[in-house]
């Protein structure tokens, strides 16, 4: 049984039990001239050499072979394996092993703080971890790591959807309308495919008899639709999409509103401001709520939160956007409101986001360009 030096997220007591199957018992102990940093842009942090630093943290003992190849698993996903080092707890020291990450796969920013990854992170790394530990046995560290950035952003889908929402014409769910059998993964990449034995229950009372649903699993959105109150104008975006490619479009490029997902532990409002500097580098003023709604919920998980953002909106807002990492060439329009209305009648916007928010505008149109 070998002693383990935790520094990080796995100081976390439901991470533990999330990764080893329960929560060892514990000791504080402190590693010299070493720091811990959180990697640069990541959800976690990591351990580096730094004379005169302290990095706090706790030892772990009694693990057991099975839950150190759990840990080996979490912890290769991320690129980290062990090294033997000294700690220091109650006056003494004691050898212990840490989990340091590949030379040159990280880069280490600021100083990182357990409280400050529990404020924003804890609940969605715990979720997400379920996911990535039920790969453990079928899947290597290198597979589950390429879909972990998806992982965060399920997680932080599943943790929206458990809020309750209004039911006051459907019906209400127990835990005893739904009884799960099984549960498969059979395509996982960017996107995922999963299939459910499950029953549930009729509305005639009795339960349905066992049936297997398959879903396209993603996760939420949020689609940005800029309006300029003064001038009367709105922006939007063109771009190919591999969708209407697929379906055979004879002109798969789309017009539609800002879009993207919400990632790992970001806000719907986060992500719409994110995403419409990346595509349309554009700030924008007020966020206004249009809806919250599933575009295809037969088959599909997909969740979209829809806004109308106020901003100044001159001709020169027009442009060339998207990020380059992404591969993404986008285009940006400014144009009218009553133009927008007439592509919509032609057709030539067939985006349902974007129907569903200029619906929404031609409501409150009037209004705002009174406040305005």
């Amino acid at each position: 049984m070998r002693a383990q030096f935790f520094y990080g997220t796995l100081c976390h007591p439901e991470l533990q039990e999330v990764v080893l199957g329960r929560r060892p018992a514990s000791r504080p102990a402190r590693l010299a001239d070493h720091a811990v940093r959180w990697a640069e842009g990541e959800s976690f942090p990591m351990i580096l050499p730094e004379p005169g630093a302290v990095a706090e943290g706790m030892i772990v003992t009694g693990l057991t072979p099975e839950e150190s190849a759990r840990l080996d698993f979490y912890e290769g996903g991320f690129g980290y394996s062990v090294e033997a080092v000294t700690v220091a707890h109650d006056g003494t020291t004691e050898p212990a092993l840490v989990y340091r990450p590949e030379a040159g796969l990280w880069r280490p920013g600021a100083l990182w703080r357990l409280e400050e990854w529990q404020a924003r992170w804890a609940l969605v790394v715990i979720e997400a971890a379920r996911d990535f530990m039920a790969a453990y046995g079928r899947r290597s560290a290198a597979e589950v790591l390429a879909r972990y950035p998806m992982m965060l952003t399920r997680a932080g889908a599943r943790l929206r959807a458990r809020r309750p929402g209004p039911a006051s014409l459907r019906r209400r769910c127990a835990p005893e309308d739904l009884d799960l059998a099984d549960r498969r993964e059979p395509y996982a990449a960017y996107f995922a495919v999963e299939e459910t034995d499950l029953r549930f229950r009729r509305f005639d009372g009795a339960m349905s008899p066992p049936v297997t649903r398959a879903a396209f699993v993603m996760g939420d959105a949020v689609t940005v639709l800029p309006y300029d109150p003064t001038r009367d104008r709105v922006l939007v975006v063109e771009q190919f999409r591999a969708g209407t490619f697929a379906r055979g479009d004879a002109n798969p490029w789309s017009i539609e509103p800002i879009a993207g997902r919400i990632d790992g532990a970001e806000s719907p409002e986060e992500a719409a401001r994110r995403e419409t500097r990346e595509e349309a580098r554009l700030g924008l003023a007020e966020l206004l709520p249009v809806a919250g709604y599933y575009p295809s919920p037969a088959a599909v998980t997909e969740y979209i939160f829809s806004f109308v953002a106020l901003a100044d909106l001159p001709d020169s807002a027009a442009g060339l956007g998207g990020e380059a990492s992404e591969t993404e060439d986008i285009r940006s329009h400014v144009i009218g409101f009553d133009r927008l209305m007439a592509l919509i009648e032609t057709g030539e916007v067939a985006n349902a986001p974007l129907i569903l928010t200029a619906l929404w505008l031609s409501r409150h149109r009037e209004s705002l360009r009174a406040r305005a």
